[in-house]
């Protein structure tokens, strides 16, 4: 599909709906408007992670593979997107859907990052570090985009493919903020269980 960007603005949305592919107009609030716009959300969280990974010193190996990585899932998400923002009536021949191919690759790449990573013995607390810290947020819109598109599977049919996506996208964030840890020097917190009774205690 060619895409041609004209004007920013239409006037179209003033009332609260918008268009879908296909022309067919909804709530700004509606499941559909809702999923893709929390995929989109999430793809802004991971452009700020490229931003702070690109002021890495010296730009290191692990540096420019994450950049690599990070771009790749900016460039699914943005078809996840159009995906969702397709409803089955407007599916046209050759448009893009997340298949098992892509939830492959994810997987490939968590164990290929967890060969590199020590067993946990406790949760990590999100931050350490401001490219893990984007990572970890990253990870959490992840886990409220999978919420989105549930929701509306439930009352429109949708693939298998933009579930599985996101639920596997958010295991590799995790796992590519302890990989960033370790590879970038940032910092890993680890949750202590009962840490501000132990802390009264000693008063």
């Amino acid at each position: 599909m060619a895409i041609r960007i004209t004007r920013v603005y239409t006037r179209t949305g003033d009332t609260g709906d918008t268009a879908l592919v296909g022309g067919r107009r909804v709530p700004k609030d509606a499941p559909r408007i809702e999923a893709y716009g929390t995929v989109d959300e999430l793809n802004a969280v991971l452009g700020l992670a490229r931003v702070f990974n690109a002021e890495t010193r010296g730009r290191p190996r692990p540096s420019r593979w994450l950049d690599e990585v990070l771009r790749r899932l900016q460039n699914e998400l943005f078809d996840l997107g159009s995906e969702l923002a397709t409803p089955a009536d407007a599916a046209y021949e050759g448009m893009f859907r997340v298949s098992d191919a892509e939830v492959t690759a994810l997987e490939r790449l968590i164990d290929q990052c967890q060969k590199d990573l020590a067993p946990l013995k406790s949760f990590v607390l999100p931050g350490g570090g401001r490219v893990g810290g984007f990572l970890h947020q990253a990870r959490t819109v992840c886990r409220r985009a999978e919420r989105r598109i549930l929701a509306l599977s439930r009352v429109e049919p949708i693939g298998p493919g933009p579930l599985r996506y996101v639920n596997r996208l958010s295991d590799l964030l995790f796992v590519l903020s302890r990989w960033t840890g370790k590879h970038l020097g940032e910092t890993e917190y680890l949750w202590e269980r009962g840490l501000a009774t132990h802390a009264k205690r000693k008063r």
